[in-house]
């Protein structure tokens, strides 16, 4: 973090975005909505033109999700080589929708698909972030049985992001229960990874967490979808929950 938030100035130099696949079908409950995309790349575009340095990597929920699949008795190690896929078609789309907002992008998968987007390539992304491009990362890691949040850990670790802003499908932070069960579930406004952890409370898969508490990374878990969310944690301002080591960080 570059320092104490004020007004127009940015928090994070370089973020990493995870954008849930759920939430780019809206309404639909399958798929993608056009006007959805539109309007997460119009908020994107407005982080980007702040300066902030973006990454992102994208799910692919709407389209497939590999574990379901197993559970029917698919092998898993196609199903998820199948959500990968799936992944890269949520990127070329948010792609699109950001170049329509004037946004320079690259898109670079885990699998190699070169009609399509760059490899990818560890100091190649990092150099089209300093030339002021959008880094979308898709295909997970490219291997089977780990979870596009652990790609999303992953990634920012070695990008050397400063935060991974952990963007859900009408999930607005982190609760001791599932508040769509018990009305009397209490949400965090701060949490540690060690706690998290303890008690297995699915702020993302407990490898990619892991992750983030080994290198320090900060984790911001907040709804995606309301207009202003993806700015207002991008600007380091107090929006669904803060994960890290520090229970000071809002203070």
């Amino acid at each position: 973090m570059t320092g104490a938030t004020e007004q127009g100035r940015a928090s994070y130099h370089r973020i990493l975005l995870k954008v849930s696949g759920e939430a780019l079908m809206g309404e639909a409950g399958y798929g993608i909505d056009p006007a959805v995309v539109a309007r997460l790349a119009e908020e994107i575009a407005r982080v980007a033109a702040r300066g902030i340095q973006v990454a992102i990597v994208v799910g692919g929920g709407n389209i497939w999700r590999g574990l379901a699949a197993s559970a029917q008795g698919m092998d898993r190690a196609t199903a998820d080589y199948m959500g990968m896929l799936a992944t890269v078609i949520n990127a070329l789309a948010l792609q699109d929708a950001l170049e329509r907002q004037g946004v320079p992008t690259r898109v670079q998968t885990a699998i190699e698909m070169h009609q399509v987007a760059e490899p990818y390539i560890r100091r190649r992304a990092i150099r089209h972030m300093e030339k002021g491009r959008i880094v979308i990362l898709a295909g997970g890691t490219g291997n089977p049985y780990f979870t596009t949040d652990t790609a999303a850990a992953l990634r920012a670790v070695e990008l050397n992001c400063e935060v991974l802003l952990m963007g859900k499908y009408r999930v607005d932070g982190v609760y001791d229960d599932d508040p769509r069960r018990n009305p009397r579930a209490r949400k965090f406004r701060l949490i540690t990874y060690q706690e998290a952890l303890e008690r297995n409370l699915r702020v993302m898969d407990q490898s990619a967490l892991a992750l983030c508490r080994e290198n320090n990374l900060p984790v911001i878990v907040f709804d995606l979808l309301p207009p202003g969310n993806i700015e207002k944690a991008a600007l380091g301002h107090e929006v669904g929950t803060l994960v890290s080591s520090d229970l000071t960080s809002y203070a």
